[in-house]
């Protein structure tokens, strides 16, 4: 499954992991300003704001996972199986495509504000990007240096909620992950005193205790709980390179192992990759489950005036740095 994230430090970050068992040969993907999206019921924009995020490119159209406009606004699709509810177009509204979503959001908005309006008069349509592609079922974390929301299509129509914590996982529904939090309102940073009852001596007897009882299993709800806790309590410096490490520590709180997350047949789910972009610069960094060295993509390096998407594949390999190598050797 697959968590998001968010980070505000002297600049504003936004990521997330994609948990599966395969990858569809992702790449860090930019969409220049003129490449012209074509959706299917609302025509076609030749001009646009530059995106830039990890996708499944099918004959130069991106299916972006993730992300960020040139304009600091972020995105993310997660997984919502069992919850998700598309539907057929409806007269009125702005009638949309599920993996239309979100280059129809990014395109356009500059702010969760902007984006909410939009959202508003949305429909998603439950219609495939093709025959080989069964329609996702997802729902999506929207965020600014500003604000988040969860945007969720369900069988009651479109809910719109407010996520002052900048975390999504999975299911269950974004209402329910935050309600579970009030479970684990004790939890401290600190260390706990004793509470359990008068007249027994109790000590603590390792650092860290004051998060003992914080969940460490791979659910979604445990995820969403870990790293609301991790990333609303952790601190670091405004720089650049301390905020990015900041930021893959606290989606590494929630990291998949492979063989932790048996699919049967063979099949284990694992962390593809860990994206974490800079809203303000325009720079999508990211690791993959065999290259834990952080990769960066800068969009302004790019001709961003341009029609034709850019596109980079991932590192996949692992990127050793050997401290007493000798050359001569």
């Amino acid at each position: 499954m697959c968590t998001a994230a968010t980070y505000k430090t002297k600049d504003f970050y936004f990521g997330r992991t994609l948990d599966y068992e395969f990858s569809y040969g992702d790449e860090v993907t930019i969409t220049p300003r003129n490449y012209p999206f074509k959706f299917i019921e609302k025509g076609k924009s030749d001009s646009h704001y530059a995106i830039i995020g990890m996708a499944h490119v099918i004959g130069e159209y991106p299916l972006y996972y993730d992300a960020i406009n040139e304009k600091g606004l972020g995105m993310a699709g997660l997984n919502f199986v069992g919850n998700a509810v598309y539907r057929e177009k409806v007269d009125g509204k702005d009638n949309v495509t599920q993996f239309e979503f979100i280059p129809w959001i990014l395109c356009q908005c500059t702010t969760v504000k902007e984006a909410r309006a939009l959202v508003e008069k949305i429909n998603l349509l439950n219609i495939p990007f093709n025959d080989n592609l069964p329609v996702a079922q997802l729902h999506w974390i929207i965020a600014d240096s500003n604000e988040s929301i969860t945007v969720e299509a369900v069988k009651e129509g479109i809910n719109i909620y407010d996520n002052p914590v900048g975390v999504l996982t999975n299911n269950p529904p974004f209402n329910m992950q935050m309600f579970a939090l009030n479970n684990y309102m004790n939890l401290s940073v600190k260390s706990p005193d004793n509470k359990f009852a008068k007249g027994l001596e109790l000590t603590e007897y390792s650092r860290g205790m004051g998060a003992l009882g914080l969940p460490g299993d791979l659910s979604s709800q445990s995820r969403f709980i870990r790293v609301a806790f991790t990333k609303m309590n952790s601190m670091s410096g405004d720089g650049e390179e301390e905020s990015v490490s900041q930021f893959f520590h606290i989606l590494n709180s929630v990291d998949q192992q492979r063989g932790c997350c048996d699919l049967g047949e063979g099949k284990y789910e694992i962390t593809i990759y860990t994206s974490c972009c800079n809203t303000n610069k325009g720079i999508y960094y990211y690791t993959t489950y065999n290259n834990h060295q952080i990769t960066a993509v800068d969009m302004h390096k790019e001709n961003l005036d341009g029609k034709n998407l850019v596109k980079y594949p991932l590192i996949m390999n692992e990127q050793i740095n050997f401290q007493n190598s000798n050359d001569c050797c």
